[in-house]
């Protein structure tokens, strides 16, 4: 099979010298790939002018709406991308996490682009600052997408997770991508992409991949570009430090070497929940995807009176472990990646014993079910005790990026702390623990030291999704040696494709470009009570101003009574007069809130559909028996969905004084015009 690139929107096939990629699990011959002849030069152009513009023209909305659909057709064709993953070595499990994790983060970008994303080209950023004493001259910040390419480069450990992970967040930004996948398991990769392709779903130019070198591709970026990059440190220093990517700051976002670490608490003994579950995650964590998990545990850190039991009860586990062809009856761990990538290993534990014992696994003698040991990349668990952590380095420095891990000894919290510091950064680590004092002393003890902690105990290993799953939600990246990049983190992942820009103008031009009405803009009479225009007739500043009311101390006894709240400030003067916020007895603050809606609300049937919650609601100045309060209730922004708008109402609640006594944000649901509008 020859691996193909797809550049400046045509399949290229591989020519020059080809290189043989073949399976981790019985050698056989997958496919052979070269980039030769491809116009790198050519790829980034064609990316910044027919991607770029194609992808900026639509919205959040419609860009999270090819995602889903994008999502929903590769899942209807996951059984083609399973029929290949095996040649990975990788289990039906492993798979699963890798080609259906992947494909459900489409689905989770596309549900968060949909909900959390306005249906324009750009996203505000933050709150209004207020530059100016009188209100007319603000700041806002604005994030637009960059116009250049996001050139990815993989791991080869998840050749569709590690793709769609950073294709997600870098789509619904609206920046093309160029895709560059590990070599030895590029045929996933190109799989993948070519159903990409021809679900037809992508603008022209939003997606090329490279099967091979990267050629001179860096050369040709600009500061407009960003280049995310998982693989080794090694790799991730000499492309850092090329000289193109430094003279133009082209953004790096690497994820690279990561000596992730487990820590037992002292209160987590034998025969207590959390080392039972401690034993099963650092074996599913050596022996998922055989270990190749840029999250895997490869120190096990446990208090020095547990470690026999620990490393007694992982050895029962282990010996459990089936290695061979992962399409074998029972076999439960499959093959390392390439030779190559077992070799690498062998070496790195030859390191490691150096340093420590080997308590179980030996990677000259193991049995291998359904497949030629040599002829696969087969390595059995290999787990490894330290008991002088202190004197150790490799122990704290190499990374055995298989189904490797060693037990670390400590003898005190604090030298617990300092031990999963040596790694010098890390991606995740993990506590399992029940006492809050010990879970208090890891977190402000290692924090800064690791991209994600995981605190797993009795109370939510049910659903949790383990030490090492990085979620679309969370961020996945590290400090220090883990590469100091960060993806995913729900819209965080998306802002990395944009650039923040600092606006200052007055609160009327400022509103206007960020599509949102701002406090001090123009505000518009309609003619009408704003509640009963649909969606789509509704201005951006169209405002009502109500009646007056007074708010009298019968109403705020009997709001009290009626709810329940008798709360001194309201019922007794005495006390409430002793309070330094409080002139005496005062109104609920929900009270106002529900004599604002009696003021504001029109209540015949309209195209009002629902009232579904308030934002940044705060109470700032008190309201006594006496005080007389109205409403200002202007539109500050509206968003269109499928069946009916979004409309974010700005409501401000004054006195007699004029003064603002209470302001926050009203969500409604609208109908559109016409026949909506009607019913």
């Amino acid at each position: 099979m020859k691996l193909m690139s797809f550049a400046e929107g045509r399949w290229v096939e591989p020519q020059g010298r080809l290189t043989e990629v073949v399976s981790a699990v019985d050698g056989s011959l997958v496919g052979v790939c070269s980039s030769e002849g491809l116009n790198f030069a050519g790829m980034a152009r064609y990316a910044r002018e027919v991607g770029g513009p194609a992808l900026r023209k639509l919205t959040f909305t419609e860009r999270a709406d090819i995602l889903k659909q994008l999502a929903a057709y590769l899942m209807e064709r996951k059984e083609e991308l399973y029929a290949l993953s095996w040649h990975t070595g990788a289990t039906r499990k492993d798979g699963w996490v890798d080609i259906e994790g992947g494909i459900g983060t489409l689905f989770a970008y596309a549900s968060r682009g949909k909900r959390e994303l306005p249906n324009e080209k750009h996203l505000i950023d933050g709150d209004v600052e207020q530059l100016s004493k009188g209100g007319t001259f603000v700041g806002l910040h604005v994030l637009t997408p960059l116009k250049g390419v996001a050139v990815h480069i993989n791991a080869f450990n998840f050749a569709c997770w590690g793709l769609l992970e950073k294709f997600a967040p870098t789509f619904l930004a609206g920046v093309p991508v160029i895709t560059k996948p590990a070599t030895a398991t590029a045929y996933l990769a190109e799989k993948l992409v070519r159903m990409m392709i021809e679900s037809g779903l992508l603008p022209d130019g939003a997606l090329q991949i490279i099967v091979g070198s990267t050629g001179d591709l860096l050369d040709h970026l600009t500061m407009q570009d960003v280049v995310s990059f998982t693989g080794s440190l090694e790799t991730s220093v000499k492309l850092q430090a090329h000289p193109n990517i430094l003279r133009n700051a082209v953004r790096f976002i690497a994820e690279r070497d990561s000596l992730n670490a487990s820590i037992l608490g002292p209160d987590a003994a034998p025969g207590t929940p959390e080392f039972d579950l401690y034993i099963k995650e650092v074996q599913r964590e050596m022996t998922t995807k055989a270990g190749q998990k840029c999250t895997a545990i490869r120190r096990a850190i446990v208090p020095r009176q547990y470690a026999d039991a620990v490393a007694e009860a992982l050895k029962a586990r282990l010996a459990k472990v089936v290695v061979g062809n992962p399409q074998a009856e029972g076999v439960t761990m499959g093959a390392l990646a390439s030779l190559s990538q077992r070799d690498d290993v062998r070496s790195k534990i030859q390191l490691l014993r150096s340093e420590a014992q080997v308590v179980f696994g030996d990677p000259e003698n193991f049995e291998v079910v359904g497949a030629d040991r040599e002829k696969g990349a087969f390595l059995p668990p290999v787990l490894l005790r330290c008991d002088e952590p202190w004197k150790a380095t490799h122990v704290h420095d190499v990374e055995p990026f298989g189904p490797v891990a060693t037990i670390v000894p400590y003898d005190t919290l604090e030298e617990a702390v300092r031990l999963a510091n040596r790694g010098e950064g890390s991606l995740v680590a993990s506590v399992f623990t029940y006492d809050p004092a010990v879970a208090d002393e890891l977190l402000f003890g290692s924090a800064s030291f690791h991209g994600r902690l995981v605190f797993i105990d009795r109370d939510c290993a049910g659903e949790s999704t383990g030490h090492g799953s990085p979620l679309p939600h969370m961020i996945h990246g590290g400090p220090g040696r883990a590469g100091g990049g960060e993806e995913m983190g729900g819209l965080r992942g998306v802002k990395h494709y944009m650039q923040r820009t600092a606006l200052q103008g007055s609160p009327a031009r400022l509103g206007q470009l960020g599509r949102s009405w701002i406090r001090g803009g123009v505000e518009i009479d309609a003619g009408a009570h704003p509640f009963t225009r649909p969606f789509d007739a509704l201005q951006l500043g169209e405002t009502l101003y109500t009646r007056e009311r007074t708010v009298t101390l019968e109403d705020i006894e009997h709001f009290a009574r009626f709810t329940g709240d008798t709360f001194y400030a309201h019922m007794d003067e005495e006390a409430a007069a002793a309070n330094p916020f409080f002139p005496g007895r005062v109104a609920h603050g929900y009270l106002l809130i529900s004599f604002a809606a009696g003021l504001f609300v029109e209540p015949a049937p309209g195209p009002v559909l629902a009232n579904y919650g308030l934002d940044n609601l705060r109470f700032l100045k008190p309201v006594s028996p006496g005080d007389t309060i109205k409403v200002r209730l202007t539109v500050k922004s509206k968003k269109a969905r499928r069946e009916y708008g979004e409309v974010r109402w700005d409501v401000q609640i004054t006195n007699q004084n004029g003064e603002t006594v209470a302001n926050y944000d009203l969500l409604t649901m609208n109908a559109f015009g016409g026949e909506q509008a009607a019913n």
